[in-house]
């Protein structure tokens, strides 16, 4: 895959995730994963302004990319991160209200979210935060990038739930789970497999 088919692929997921964060999950409140969880627990806590927190927590984490998954993938990681910020500022501004009730979108957001961020996954590349954590904990350990993600964010969303509100945590805790479950889907999915299929049933 040449870097303009790369590119493109990401930009789609990030435009994804971007869309199913800014639409369906933040209207209601929702945190998008575990950076978010550890800068409202912050700012809760001590008043640290949210950016601050994610600023200083992406900064450490695609060090860590760059160390343990390479250059390339802390460069096309912040190709990613740009994206999504560019899609979540240019529609957050217009969704003053939620479009449908929380269990509605909440279920959308997720499926939506999970097929973004799997794309992402695939292509060896996050969307930051956590996801980095992840994604170098199923290349040196060989575990499963949705199962990694999930058992991260579910901890620092119950961390949060603690001590800000079980209810919204509660919902994020879903999102989650429904999110990394189609990730690993995404991220598992052989293409082999379906075009010999496909060979098959030429014939």
């Amino acid at each position: 895959m040449n870097y303009i088919q790369k590119a493109s692929v990401l930009a789609s997921g990030s435009v994804i995730q971007g869309t199913a964060m800014s639409v369906f999950l933040f209207p209601h409140f929702i945190p998008s994963g575990g950076a978010a969880s550890v800068s409202v627990l912050l700012n809760y806590l001590f008043h640290i302004p949210f950016s601050s927190t994610l600023l200083v927590l992406n900064a450490g984490l695609l060090i860590a990319a760059v160390k343990w998954l390479g250059k390339a993938n802390a460069l096309w990681t912040m190709f990613c991160v740009t994206i999504t910020s560019i899609t979540v500022d240019s529609i957050s501004p217009y969704m003053i209200t939620p479009l449908s009730n929380v269990a509605l979108d909440l279920l959308s957001g997720a499926i939506l979210f999970g097929i973004g961020l799997g794309l992402l996954f695939r292509m060896g590349a996050s969307s930051g935060g956590m996801d980095i954590l992840a994604l170098i904990l199923s290349k040196l350990q060989g575990y499963s990038p949705g199962r990694s993600l999930f058992v991260i964010n579910s901890s620092l969303l119950v961390l949060t739930g603690i001590v800000v509100d079980w209810k919204i945590i509660l919902y994020a805790l879903f999102s989650q789970y429904i999110g990394t479950k189609i990730l690993d889907l995404i991220y598992k999915f052989e293409v082999k497999k379906v075009s010999r299929w496909a060979e098959k049933m030429a014939k």
